[in-house]
C-alpha cells in the first residue's frame, strides 16, 4: 500500500507526463495552459476521513452565509424590483436581446419548457455535488483548486446577492414563470426558508456550471471531452428561457468565474509540491 504523499508524487509523474508543451501563441493556448494548473495541481490530505470531515464543514460555513444572506434580503424587496427595472434599462441601452425572444422559442413546445424547468430544478445541485464527489475520490489532485474556485465563486456571489438584490425577470411584467405555469418549480410552499429568490445577480446556476464545465474539460484528457461544455452552455439556455435569470446575470456569472481563475494563480499557486505541505 502507498502512503497518501506516495500516490500524490505518483499523480504528479502522471500529470507531467499528461501536459504537453504549451505553445503560448497557439489558437486556445490559454485553454492549455489552464489545463496544466488543474492537472499540476496539488492537495496534501492527511487522511480520508479527516479530510471527508474538514470539506463538509467547509461546504456547511457556505450554506450559513447564504442562509445569512436570505435573511438580509428578506425586507429589500421593493429594491430588487427598482434593481430589476434598472437592469432592463441597461440591457435595452446595450442592445442586448431580451430574454422573452428565447423564451419564445421553447413556449410553443409544451415538452421543451418542461424539460428545461427539469433541467434548473433538478440538476444545479446534483451535478455540482456528483462532480465534487468525483474529484475528491478519482482526481485529488484536481479537487483543491477546484473547491476553491467554486467557494470562492460562491462566496463573493453571495455577496453580491445582498448588496445587489435583484428581481428575478419572472416576477417581472411580459415575462411567462415557466415553473409555475409547466412545472416543475424550485419555488413551491415550504422553500421559503431555504431560498432567495432576489438573488438574480449573477447566476450561481451559470457559474457553478462555467467551473464544473472548465474543471472537466481541463482535468479529463480525452477526445470527447468537448461534452463537458454542453453543461454551462445549457444552463445559460435554461436560466434565460425558464425566466430566472437575464442575460447580464450570466454575463456577470461568467466574469466572476474569471477573475477567481486569476486570482488564484498569484494568491495560490497550484503547482505547490508535497514536501512544501
Amino acid at each position: 500500500n502507498q502512503s497518501p504523499r506516495e500516490q500524490y508524487r505518483l499523480t504528479d509523474r502522471v500529470a507531467a507526463v499528461a501536459a504537453p508543451d504549451v505553445d503560448e501563441g497557439a489558437p486556445l493556448g490559454w485553454w492549455r495552459r489552464l489545463e496544466e494548473e488543474v492537472l499540476g495541481a496539488r492537495v496534501h490530505v492527511p487522511g480520508r476521513l479527516w479530510s471527508g470531515i474538514v470539506e463538509i464543514t467547509v461546504l456547511g460555513a457556505v450554506f450559513l452565509l447564504y442562509e445569512l444572506g436570505r435573511h438580509a434580503v428578506r425586507a429589500r424587496e421593493q429594491l430588487a424590483f427598482d434593481d430589476a427595472e434598472l437592469l432592463l434599462a441597461l440591457q435595452k441601452n446595450l442592445l442586448l436581446p431580451r430574454e422573452t425572444t428565447v423564451q419564445g422559442w421553447l413556449l410553443g413546445h409544451e415538452t421543451l419548457i418542461h424539460a428545461a424547468n427539469v433541467y434548473y430544478v433538478s440538476v444545479h445541485f446534483p451535478a455540482t455535488i456528483l462532480f465534487l464527489v468525483y474529484l475528491w475520490l478519482c482526481r485529488p489532485a484536481v479537487y483543491g483548486w477546484a473547491r476553491t474556485a467554486l467557494v470562492s465563486t460562491t462566496i463573493v456571489a453571495l455577496l453580491l446577492h445582498v448588496t445587489f438584490p435583484l428581481a428575478p425577470p419572472r416576477m417581472m411584467p411580459g415575462f411567462v414563470d415557466t415553473m409555475e405555469v409547466y412545472g416543475p418549480t424550485a419555488y413551491g410552499e415550504g422553500t421559503e426558508s431555504v431560498t432567495n429568490q432576489f438573488a438574480a445577480m449573477p447566476s450561481l446556476h451559470a457559474a457553478w456550471a462555467i467551473v464544473v464545465g472548465m474543471v472537466l474539460f481541463c482535468a479529463v484528457r480525452r477526445r470527447w471531452r468537448w461534452v463537458f461544455l454542453l453543461h454551462p452552455a445549457l444552463t445559460v439556455l435554461v436560466v434565460v428561457a425558464t425566466a430566472n435569470h437575464y442575460w447580464l446575470d450570466v454575463v456577470a456569472a461568467g466574469l466572476l468565474v474569471w477573475c477567481i481563475v486569476i486570482a488564484q494563480r498569484p494568491w495560490r499557486p497550484l503547482r505547490v509540491r508535497c514536501s512544501e505541505t
